[in-house]
């Protein structure tokens, strides 16, 4: 579907990258499981457009980055990846486009991929949203839904989209629609490329954790957890070692922000 589905090694190497075996049925259970390990093992991180590395939309290419790059990335790519991985072990799964809200309202449409995701059920996945639902959402409830990182709800608009909330905010109207990762090549391009990205004005590696969230922002190390939030600035030489440390990523150079410079 969508020629999503990867090799057989490749499927493997992925669970074993996130810690899981191979479920065996394609039900609900199975599904949370997979979507937390992912949220906890793959972090969401924007380095490829501050590194100059180019972003591939092709489920190889985005299984390579996440199982041997021992990477993440930002939604294209980890939803694209996580769509292959599900799709091959028997899942149906549709891509779905999306609008993130921001203070105009919706914004453009392939400004986001999310999944739908049947057991035969249908969920809303997404595993590349930044902070969100650590489980999948019930895409035909219109009730509120209590998951760990927060209230959602999901109404429908009259155009017949979706509107997800997190917490009474609207975070992003979905289209159900499907659609294809060749879709997504523009928004894609445009969010590594554009001036008026987010992910060009902004430098973010982030990954949930058992206990809450840690980000590197730049220099800033930020921790959530029972205890509350610490923030730590760290020198430059220490900016590397809290990649490795923290998400298990190695980089042979600290990527900065394009207006602040280039990758030394």
């Amino acid at each position: 579907m969508n020629g999503l589905p990867i090799d057989s090694s490749s499927t493997r190497a992925y669970l074993a990258r996130i810690g899981a075996r191979h479920p065996g049925r394609q039900d609900e259970e199975a599904l949370r499981d997979l979507h937390r390990r992912h949220l906890l093992t793959v972090p969401f991180e924007n380095l490829s457009v501050h590194l100059g590395e180019d972003i591939v939309l092709e489920a190889e290419a985005l299984t390579h980055k996440i199982v041997e790059g021992r990477r993440g990335g930002f939604c294209y790519e980890l939803n694209g990846a996580f769509a292959a991985l599900l799709s091959t072990l028997g899942f149906p799964v549709t891509l779905l486009a999306a609008r993130v809200f921001g203070d105009d309202g919706p914004g453009p449409l392939f400004d986001h991929l999310a999944l739908r995701v049947e057991t035969p059920r249908p969920w809303l996945v997404d595993v590349g949203f930044g902070r969100h639902s650590e489980y999948p959402l019930r895409l035909d409830s219109r009730d509120e839904q209590a998951d760990p990182g927060g209230l959602f709800r999901i109404e429908e608009t009259q155009q017949g989209d979706l509107d997800v909330h997190r917490d009474g905010v609207a975070q992003y109207r979905l289209e159900q629609r499907p659609r294809t990762l060749d879709d997504f090549e523009l928004g894609c391009w445009w969010h590594r490329t554009s001036p008026k990205s987010h992910f060009t004005q902004s430098l973010v590696c982030s990954l949930l954790t058992e206990d809450g969230r840690i980000t590197l922002s730049g220099r800033t190390l930020t921790v959530t957890g029972p205890d509350g939030r610490r923030e730590e600035e760290l020198a430059g030489d220490a900016v590397r070692p809290a990649y490795r440390e923290h998400f298990g990523i190695e980089l042979d150079r600290v990527p900065v922000l394009k207006e602040q410079g280039t990758a030394v």
